[in-house]
C-alpha cells in the first residue's frame, strides 16, 4: 500500500500508534521474561504473553506501509531497548537507601536478570525482526500480494524459532555467568531446550491464532486511510 503521510494525516497517527504498541510490547516482554509459568507440560516465560504482538505489528506495518517503515519501527524499538538496558544497569549499581520500600534482594530477584534478558532479546530481536520483515516482503512479492495468511504465518513462524533460541541462550545461560550477581544463576541446557521448544510452540500457536486479527486490522486500517485520502482529495 505504501501510504503517503502527506495525503493522509490519519495514516501517520495510526503508524505512530502501531510503533508505540510495538515498543510497549517489546519493553514489557523483557521486564516480565524472568518469571516462568506452566501450561500443562510446557514451561513458559511470561514474556511470551506480549512478544507475539511485536511480530503482528511489524507484519501490519509491512503490509500497509511497506518494508522501509517496518524497518524503521524495528530500529526505534532497538533504541528503546538500549535505553531500558542502560537505565536498568545504572539502577542496579546505585546504593540502596536504608528506608527503601523495596529491598535490595527483592529488586535483584526481579530485575537482576533484566539487563541480560534485554541484551539477549536485543540480539534475537534485531536478527529475527529484520528476517521477519524480509520474509514477509518475499512472500508478498512471490504471491503478487495474495494469500495474506501465508506471508503472515510464514514470516512469523520461521523468525520466532531463531528469536526464541537466541534469547533463551543469551539471557538465561550466558549472561548469568557474566553478571557477577550471586542471586542470578544460569539455567541448565536441559531446561533451556525445554523452554525453547515450549515457547516456540506457544508462539507458533499464537501466530496461527492471530491470522484473523491480521486480516481484520489490515482491512480496517486500510479502509480508514483510504477514506481519509478520499476526503482530502
Amino acid at each position: 500500500m505504501n501510504v503517503s503521510f502527506d495525503k493522509s494525516p490519519k495514516a501517520l497517527r495510526i503508524y505512530v500508534t502501531l510503533v508505540g504498541v510495538f515498543i510497549a510490547a517489546l519493553v514489557l516482554t523483557n521486564l516480565i521474561a524472568g518469571r516462568f509459568f506452566s501450561i500443562g507440560s510446557w514451561t513458559l516465560s511470561s514474556g511470551v504473553i506480549a512478544y507475539p504482538v511485536t511480530f503482528l505489528v511489524t507484519d501490519l506495518i509491512s503490509e500497509i506501509y511497506g518494508r522501509k517503515r517496518a524497518d524503521l519501527a524495528v530500529k526505534v524499538g532497538f533504541v528503546a531497548s538500549v535505553f531500558v538496558t542502560i537505565v536498568l544497569l545504572i539502577a542496579l549499581q546505585t546504593p540502596i537507601a536504608a528506608n527503601s520500600y523495596v529491598s535490595e534482594e527483592s529488586f535483584l530477584n526481579v530485575f537482576g536478570l533484566a539487563p541480560g534478558i534485554v541484551f539477549g532479546s536485543m540480539c534475537a530481536y534485531l536478527t529475527a525482526q529484520f528476517i521477519d520483515v524480509r520474509i514477509y516482503e518475499f512472500w508478498k512479492k512471490l504471491t503478487g500480494g495474495k494469500y495474506l495468511w501465508l506471508r503472515n504465518n510464514g514470516s512469523t513462524v520461521l523468525s520466532q524459532l531463531l528469536d526464541t533460541s537466541i534469547v533463551v541462550i543469551v539471557a538465561l545461560i550466558i549472561y548469568p555467568l557474566m553478571d557477577g550477581i550471586t542471586s542470578t544463576e544460569p539455567i541448565t541446557w536441559t531446561l533451556a531446550g525445554e523452554l525453547i521448544i515450549a515457547q516456540y510452540g506457544f508462539k507458533a500457536l499464537l501466530a496461527l491464532i492471530d491470522t484473523p486479527l491480521m486480516y481484520l486490522f489490515t482491512w480496517r486500517i486500510s479502509k480508514v486511510i483510504q477514506d481519509d485520502v478520499a476526503a482530502k482529495a
